[in-house]
């Protein structure tokens, strides 16, 4: 693929700026057509607020064995306490298991309506559970709410062997998901932690995966019930409560799952937003449940008053458009594949810049093919970069059509629209 770039620096609006960080407007950055740099023009600005105080100099998970605090929106690490360690993760291995689920629905291969039938090995696990019963049915979403409420076992099973004919079949496609996403701390022997060999994680994986899982932003719909009911209308109805007593107690807190066995303790990733800012905390190895919520509250609270979300474009924000070879058309729009953001510390007053890089494709081009990317600078570091993709399929041209565009260059003198 022969590369063509296109860069465009563009300065913040001064109004995205205040809003954002509640500071005057930053430096302008302009380019023009042909430039490759842009030049800065100085503004003269207020003196910066002062730096909020490290994580590096704060411990704000002094009792647990291993801890991360992550921006949700561009996975960057914003404290972190022996995050690689390799631990038991108990429950928290749900997570996995919910993400394989949502990517399921998504795909098509699944939808909330289908109904699961509970296998005999799925009606015999232990520890927290739905009471599934053998031969009994129940709709995926039911399902999906006993493992995000009540961190069920039994539901757990029965939908791994609902999407892949047996658990251990699932829990390869666990460990393979595992790898793409780059969690090289982790291994999975089972799809809902109960304890067993070779089975580990680390808060850094665990974040990972949660934010993974938080992409699908139907999936807060479910963990930040606090309490419900299954099987309502029966006679056998099951009162659910959230294992995660934070949806309750600490506001903006909307999942995402707690663990324990006695090996692991009391671990937990837990998700807040406030403001549009949304951070992951994941704590593993605490000593007691109450510990184990002070700290998270206390790493969430942290978050929350040193650091925000800068908004640059939103997913599926028109930024370019990349040039097609051999097509029905000469271009194609590129989109952003994910909303454009990084974080900052409030308070600050760094410009920053975004340079669109497009390719040269060749058609056919099918919606959603990555064409580019774009990249935020701010304070002379790469902040955020995300793929551009294609808006539109552009198909091959064919003979005829082929050489009506290359006529059409001729009579234009080369410039085709």
């Amino acid at each position: 693929m022969k590369r063509h770039t296109k860069r465009m620096h563009k300065a913040v609006a001064a109004t995205a700026l205040l809003a954002a960080l509640g500071g005057p407007c930053a430096p302008m950055v302009h380019a023009d057509a042909t430039s490759k740099t842009g030049s800065i023009i100085p503004i003269k600005e207020m003196p910066d607020a002062p730096k909020a105080e490290s994580a590096s100099s704060v411990d704000l998970a002094k009792q647990a064995r291993s801890a991360v605090l992550m921006d949700a929106t561009t996975g960057k690490v914003l404290y972190a306490k022996d995050a690689h360690e390799r631990l038991p993760m108990a429950s928290i291995t749900k997570i996995m298991t919910l993400l394989l689920i949502f990517e399921a629905i998504d795909s098509g291969k699944l939808k909330w309506t289908d109904s699961v039938k509970v296998s005999e090995h799925a009606a015999s696990m232990g520890g927290s559970q739905i009471f599934l019963e053998p031969e009994e049915s129940m709709t995926v979403r039911d399902m999906v709410k006993g493992i995000a409420v009540a961190s069920a076992n039994d539901a757990c099973v029965a939908m791994a062997e609902h999407l892949d004919g047996s658990e251990e079949a699932f829990v390869a496609r666990m460990n393979e998901r595992a790898k793409q996403l780059g969690m090289t701390d982790t291994h999975f022997s089972n799809c809902n932690g109960l304890p067993v060999e070779n089975h580990y994680s680390s808060a850094h994986d665990i974040a990972v995966m949660s934010r993974a899982l938080l992409a699908h932003s139907e999936v807060t719909s479910f963990t930040s019930i606090y309490s419900d009911y299954l099987r309502k209308d029966s006679n056998h109805p099951l009162w659910l409560v959230n294992t995660n007593k934070l949806v309750r107690f600490y506001d903006g807190v909307d999942g995402l799952k707690t663990g324990y066995t006695q090996e692991a303790k009391y671990c937990l990733s837990a998700t807040a937003k406030r403001e549009g800012f949304r951070v992951i905390a994941v704590v593993m190895g605490e000593p007691k449940p109450a510990v184990r919520n002070a700290e998270v509250s206390g790493m969430l609270n942290w978050a929350f008053a040193h650091y925000t979300t800068v908004s640059v474009y939103p997913k599926g924000q028109v930024v370019g458009k990349a040039k097609v070879t051999k097509g029905t058309r000469d271009t194609v729009e590129a989109v952003t594949k994910e909303p454009v953001a990084f974080v900052a510390e409030k308070g600050a007053r760094k410009p920053y810049t975004t340079e669109v890089v497009l390719d040269k494709v060749k058609a056919p081009v099918q919606v959603g093919t990555v064409v580019g990317r774009v990249i935020v600078r701010s304070g002379g570091e790469k902040v955020a970069e995300v793929p551009l993709v294609a808006k539109q399929s552009v198909d091959r041209a064919n003979f005829f059509q082929g050489f009506a565009k290359t006529v059409k260059k001729v009579v234009t003198f080369g410039h085709a629209e």
